[in-house]
């Protein structure tokens, strides 16, 4: 069973308010439910609601501002109320490295780490989750998936709108902490894990964790910022803001599979299109036995893997062109996964939280490591670059990508084949 959810403001995470809690009468209203709640031991608190009177694993689904968080959990120790129960926390857990091992640290004194669910809605998409299977189900990928074959991966996840009523929690977070840092990181984690040993969650995860903490942490030249014409206009936003409502990084994982191969990430509102793509680019061959085998111009190989709107997966291969030439052209053999009906993600992660499954939800270790990457980048930074509505983002977003084939930009519609 979930405890009683807040309002949701969006597809994302809850939405942050930077107006100081403590002063706000929902706190208030909180602080005597705490107090009356923390009088009554759980089986008597359960008695009360005959919905929840057979519960066995009872889950309380923290769907609430990020600063009340801790309170709420020390608050359900100190009723009684984590005995035999779950919680499911929200993105973001925490806001950097320092915050995250310090709500760690405040969850593991009240649940054992096997109750505690860390939620991101992105992992419990179908298309998300095909990406492990796609890997590990086929055997031909495995012998190409390493620096002797890949050239580069991007990941691209764009929003062609901007942060409408978000304004006060964007600008407690910014594009880095709210996308880039889960999302895309979690991304990156389930293309470049190793194979686990076994099928339980946990070794699933131990291959994540190992993948954040081999990224090479991040400097200050490695990121791009942007923010859209008129966000310093949008409701609860500051005049000066510096908040990037765009970030493009370039990273690199030192592990012998992935050594030295870029991994350009980018994401942003008011963009040219909403979609969300991974292009893994292959190499050339290593010699030139046709004469346009590596072409001067456009990409060599490539493995795409579309996640939205629509799920698909494309490889791109050259073929000859009809003739006594021997030239040919690039196309792609496409693959449109329809997936009418599916399990919507929110329903699907909370469905696994109260069975006890923690494959999709991200373990203590692997939350810290990934914030440790970015870290030196939350503070230490250049300043936002100014870019246009319905964009790619600022010019400067391309010296991420560099001599890497340039950005591809994903459309929200397109053409098989």
């Amino acid at each position: 069973m979930t405890t009683q959810q807040a309002p949701r403001t969006s597809s994302h995470s809850p939405s942050n308010s930077s107006v100081p809690l403590r002063s706000t009468p929902a706190f208030n209203a909180l602080e005597e439910h705490c107090a009356k709640v923390r009088k009554l031991h759980l089986r008597q608190l359960f008695a009360q609601d005959p919905e929840l009177g057979t519960a066995r694993r009872p889950a309380h689904y923290l769907a609430i501002p990020p600063p009340l968080f801790e309170t709420v959990i020390k608050e359900l120790g100190a009723a009684r109320l984590a005995e035999n129960t779950r919680v499911i926390v929200e993105k973001p857990f925490g806001r950097d490295l320092a915050s995250a091992k310090e709500l760690n640290e405040v969850a593991r004194s009240v649940f054992p780490e096997d109750s505690i669910f860390r939620i991101d809605h992105y992992l419990g998409k179908e298309a998300i989750m095909n990406i492990l299977y796609f890997r590990f189900a086929n055997s031909f990928l495995e012998p190409i998936w390493n620096g002797n074959y890949i050239a580069s991966v991007q990941i691209t996840l764009s929003e062609d709108f901007g942060v409408e009523d978000r304004g006060p929690f964007y600008e407690s977070a910014g594009c880095l902490r709210d996308v880039i840092e889960n999302h895309l990181f979690q991304l990156v984690a389930l293309l470049a894990m190793e194979p686990h040993s076994d099928r339980d969650f946990g070794a699933v995860h131990r291959q994540k964790a190992n993948v954040f903490r081999a990224m090479r942490p991040l400097t200050r030249d490695d990121l791009v910022r942007g923010q859209y014409a008129g966000y310093r206009n949008e409701p609860g936003v500051a005049k000066n803001s510096d908040v990037e409502t765009f970030c493009a990084m370039r990273l690199f994982i030192d592990s012998w599979r992935w050594a030295e191969v870029p991994w350009c990430l980018r994401s942003g509102k008011y963009l040219a299109d909403t979609a969300t793509e991974i292009l893994v680019e292959l190499k050339a061959p290593p010699q030139r036995l046709v004469a346009d085998s590596a072409p001067d111009t456009g990409r060599i190989n490539y493995l795409r893997f579309r996640l939205s709107p629509n799920s698909a997966i494309a490889l791109a291969a050259r073929v000859k062109l009809p003739g006594k030439e021997f030239v040919g052209e690039q196309r792609e053999l496409y693959l449109l996964e329809e997936q009418p009906g599916e399990e919507a993600p929110y329903e699907r992660l909370l469905g696994d939280a109260m069975a006890g499954d923690g494959a999709l939800f991200t373990r203590e270790d692997a939350v810290e490591d990934a914030w440790a990457v970015v870290d030196p980048v939350l503070k230490t930074h250049h300043r936002v670059r100014p870019y246009r509505r319905g964009s790619w983002g600022p010019k400067e977003a391309d010296t991420i990508i560099g001599s890497d084939g340039g950005w591809h930009n994903p459309v929200s519609t397109e053409a098989s084949g």
